[in-house]
């Protein structure tokens, strides 16, 4: 497993694509636990204690084995057992989390946290129509362990909220946060004397003069072309406005359709039609072709800001690897060019049914407090959800120009959730329409068709629970 499969997951977190009907058959009704094994173990609430944690009650954490590894928890609980002496804390790592899971939340008997997360995840869909997840309010509601005068909740950076909420609850804790756009060597860019394009126009010019210098301007995950549809999506927002995201979310008719995204989609197929990919991009892998990017064969590719630790073991020194946001289409953009897409991913759940609830809140407060978020991001590179833990930590190149891009974008960023709602649309429908569109088997209007249809059948489809993002 890879850092790919992590997010998305997310970003987000990313869920998996499996029908919410019968996923969890008997987690919520007939097959499942018995009830009164829910919540157990239930403390005194204090000023010391606010959710009322029992301090000898034992806590199970599973862990997702990815990209992240596991040491970061290993270090989470150490804080928690520090706190909670004599608790004992059960952890275990796996890479397929519904198969060593989904048994445990039927038979009503999940554990305390779950690292949900990577391909093999349990459908949130599916989890959140059968009430089998614990409502977070009361976390962010807490005090943080370690920001004085501030809850959970005033803590967090923008959307991290909103991302992990269904039919307003909280129940998903999206840990990282991640901002998506546009990479490139700096060191390439430098040599060359090439600068970032801030226009579309501008771009266009400088894809023809990289493939003239002999490199291709782009490459991108063949076996996983939605990479691609991350920019296109942006472009179109940054043209029309947060409500293009609203749309699509919210599964509305035609939003596939709307003009930003006709305008955007017949922008970007002109990187297909005027050659501007390296060939042999559709049959590479999303390694594969970072890969190819770090040697210098393309400039440019689409990717989460997971990109560098991803990329770390074949990256060359000096290489510099910076992310920028997506060219804007002109003046007439409702966002402006350093607008950037950040969320948060990697998602965290505390089961319904999980016997030590509020330690697995408690768990959380710990993963949210500060020296809990500097901790992940030192031995991760990775950033959290936590604002502010970035201090004082030396990160590394790639991840500096993140926070820069971040800070830039400012409340102008942005960021869309259908992928959070319906994991089939973004990783199957949207996947293989994009797959077509950036191979030049289809043009445009067909690329957009081919996601609207695929939305659609979402909509019309009464197995999956449907949501209402607001405006």
């Amino acid at each position: 497993m890879n850092r790919r499969d992590i997010l998305r997951r997310t970003a987000a977190a990313g869920l998996l694509a499996t029908p919410a009907a019968g996923l969890l058959t008997g987690c919520a009704t007939g097959g499942g636990g018995d009830k009164k094994d829910a919540g157990t173990y239930q403390g005194t609430k204090s000023a010391q204690n606010p959710l009322g944690v029992k301090e000898d009650a034992p806590l199970e954490v599973v862990i997702f084995g990815g990209g992240f590894g596991e040491e970061y928890a290993k270090a989470h609980e150490a804080m928690y057992t520090e706190k909670y002496p004599k608790a004992k804390v059960k952890h275990s790592v796996t890479q397929e989390i519904s198969k060593t899971l989904q048994p445990r939340f039927v038979d009503g008997t999940p554990p305390d946290v779950v690292n949900n997360s990577g391909a093999g995840q349990i459908d949130f869909n599916g989890l959140v129509s059968q009430n089998a997840i614990a409502d977070l309010g009361e976390l962010l509601a807490a005090p943080s362990l370690d920001v004085p005068g501030k809850t959970v909740r005033d803590t967090l950076l923008p959307g991290a909220v909103e991302v992990g909420s269904y039919d307003g609850k909280f129940l998903v804790l999206n840990y990282t946060y991640t901002a998506y756009g546009i990479w490139h060597s700096s060191k390439l860019f430098t040599e060359r004397s090439w600068e970032y394009a801030k226009t579309w126009d501008q771009h266009i010019a400088l894809c023809k003069e990289i493939k003239a210098a002999g490199i291709a301007p782009w490459t991108y995950a063949g076996l996983h072309p939605r990479y691609m549809s991350w920019p296109v999506i942006a472009t179109a927002i940054k043209l029309g406005g947060p409500s293009v995201a609203t749309a699509i979310d919210n599964l509305e008719p035609n939003a596939w359709k709307s003009e930003s995204m006709r305008t955007a989609a017949d922008a970007w197929h002109q990187i297909v039609k005027d050659k501007y990919i390296l060939d042999g991009s559709s049959g590479l892998d999303h390694k594969q072709s970072q890969t190819a990017w770090c040697q210098g064969k393309a400039a440019f590719i689409s990717c989460g800001s997971w990109l560098e630790s991803e990329q770390k073991d074949v990256t060359p020194a000096g290489f510099n690897m910076t992310i920028a946001p997506t060219p804007s289409l002109g003046s007439g953009d409702k966002l402006p060019f350093e607008a950037i897409r950040g969320t948060a991913g990697e998602p965290f759940m505390v089961p319904a049914k999980a016997r030590n609830l509020a330690g697995g809140l408690e768990y959380f407060r710990t993963m949210l407090s500060k020296k809990g978020a500097q901790d992940f991001t030192k031995k991760v590179a990775s950033l959290t959800v936590v604002a502010g833990a970035t201090e004082g930590i030396e990160l590394p190149y790639g991840l500096t120009t993140v926070v820069k891009a971040l800070d830039a974008s400012g409340a102008n960023g942005f960021n869309w959730v259908y992928n959070n709602y319906y994991r089939k649309l973004e990783r199957n429908l949207v996947d293989a329409a994009c797959g077509e569109f950036f191979s030049g088997r289809i043009g445009p209007a067909e690329f957009l068709d081919q996601c609207q249809k695929g939305a659609d059948s979402i909509a019309q489809d009464s197995s999956i629970k449907k949501y209402k993002r607001a405006a």
